[in-house]
């Protein structure tokens, strides 16, 4: 398996990059493509589900992003320490009614020696919002640089 860098153990600076980096690819909605951060026998906790494998993760993210209309994602940087990082989130996305939510969680992560995710533990609570009530505007992909995170919204 190749590297995917950056690697463990993490700093505060590669820790933040390896955030910005899932971010991004999650916003892009590629399930293929954000599949291959993770190891092939990853192991994932999202909500009540629980994955295992690159082929489950891609499954699971084609039907979510199905679900799931045009979602936007913000992540931060919470805590890390050698090969774990702590992530808080908040995604916004509306449902095949029109109806907008804010999704909020927690993630836990574990990496293996080459950067790929090898375990992911998620909480997700869902707030129903109005249309007027969204703050992720931006145009579908990657958050721009000067779009302001979590703590600058006062999420």
């Amino acid at each position: 398996m190749t590297q995917r860098p950056p690697l463990p153990p993490f700093t505060a600076e590669t820790a933040a990059l390896k955030v910005r980096a899932a971010e991004d690819a999650w916003n892009g909605r590629d399930p293929a493509r954000v599949a291959l951060a993770y190891t092939e026998d990853s192991r994932w906790r999202n909500r009540d589900r629980f994955l295992t494998g690159r082929a489950e993760i891609e499954a699971f993210l084609a039907d979510k992003w199905m679900k799931e209309r045009d979602y936007r994602l913000i992540k931060e940087l919470w805590a890390f320490t050698g090969n774990r990082i702590a992530v808080r989130f908040a995604y916004e996305w509306h449902d095949d009614a029109g109806q907008w939510w804010r999704s909020y969680g927690n993630e836990n992560w574990a990496f293996s020696d080459t950067g790929h995710m090898a375990e992911r533990h998620a909480s997700i609570n869902d707030l129903l919002i109005g249309e007027e009530e969204r703050m992720f505007h931006w145009p579908q992909g990657p958050r721009p640089d000067d779009h302001p995170g979590l703590s600058e919204l006062g999420l």
